[in-house]
């Protein structure tokens, strides 16, 4: 249904819960998987601007805890730390910063330098988010891992005056690359459908690797699960470097069926024959042909091929 946001949230307060809060990545991963699937150009989720700015971390934690620099008044718009204290300045100066992996549960000092945004994607993309510091023990962790009072770097904390719907208190954000989100002027949010979703990596990896690579760097292996979806791979594939091109799909030999990385079945399907090698003397996994009529081949895991992966946002 067509709706503004107003609209939208009475619905949503009506029928369920509210207009949907984004906390993480897993959540916005989730959500751009159901409007990818729905095919809707755009949709409304819960975050508005209220015109007042308070500071959040980009991780989406509570702010519970601040270690401003005394007599610091801040007036920028994100936070850095030297020497053990937070000051701020405005997100568009270079510096190093730090990272924080979920995975292994550690901070990561970066040194290249770069705007406090370009820092976030690219913890984002590589690791968990920026920093959180919830408490002192974290503060001093971080300052010990950069171990020079002299070196500033940036953390996750920034103010804006965008707040979610539910009254949800997380800072969490994933605002299009060059959109425009300060300011009064707009005051609603849409999550939309990215039409190029879809890369091509032009490295030469096993079918187990490229997966490794495409959810530390992407979101997955791309699953072929429609025609539209094989259009757009048998664009891609063209410029491929190897004849063919691994996919997410995958034979399971206990259970004698394909499968798609994504969870689904394969319904859909585009082989090269009508019988496909399911042979269990190796592992098997699908790939597309560069070439030709850009059908579908069962190979050995093994063999190094490029691949292509799904992407919400670069």
């Amino acid at each position: 249904m067509s709706m503004n946001w107003n609209e939208a949230q009475s619905y949503c307060r009506g029928n369920y819960t509210d207009l949907a809060t984004v906390d993480n990545m897993n959540d916005m991963k989730q959500l751009m998987s159901q409007v990818n699937n729905s095919g809707d150009i755009g949709v409304w989720i819960g975050l508005n601007n209220t015109g007042v700015y308070k500071w959040k971390w980009s991780l989406g934690d509570p702010v519970t805890y601040t270690n401003w620099e005394t007599n610091s008044a801040p007036d920028g718009n994100c936070a850095y730390m030297i020497n053990g204290k937070w000051r701020d300045k405005y997100w568009d100066q270079k510096q190093g910063f730090i990272c924080y992996n979920e995975t292994i549960k550690e901070y990561i000092h970066e040194t290249s330098n770069k705007t406090w945004k370009d820092a976030q994607n690219f913890c984002r993309e590589n690791h968990t988010d920026l920093a959180s510091v919830r408490n002192q023990i974290e503060n001093d962790q971080i300052q010990k891992i950069i171990n020079n009072s002299q070196i500033s770097v940036w953390i996750g904390l920034f103010s804006d005056s965008w707040e979610w719907s539910d009254n949800s208190d997380s800072g969490f954000r994933y605002w299009k690359s060059g959109e425009t989100n300060s300011g009064t002027d707009k005051k609603c949010t849409e999550v939309k459908m990215n039409q190029d979703n879809l890369v091509l990596i032009n490295k030469n990896l096993s079918w187990s690797d490229a997966l490794v690579y495409c959810r530390q760097n992407h979101v997955d292996l791309v699953s072929v699960d429609s025609e539209e979806i094989q259009r757009r791979v048998s664009r891609l594939v063209k410029k491929a470097s190897t004849p063919e091109v691994w996919l997410g799909l995958r034979h399971s030999c206990a259970l004698g069926v394909w499968f798609w990385m994504n969870g689904q079945m394969v319904c859909y399907q585009n082989w090269v024959n009508s019988t496909v090698d399911k042979s269990c003397d190796t592992v098997r996994s699908g790939a597309v042909q560069s070439g030709g009529d850009q059908r579908w081949i069962s190979l050995p895991q093994t063999e190094l091929r490029n691949f292509i992966c799904t992407r919400y946002e670069e």
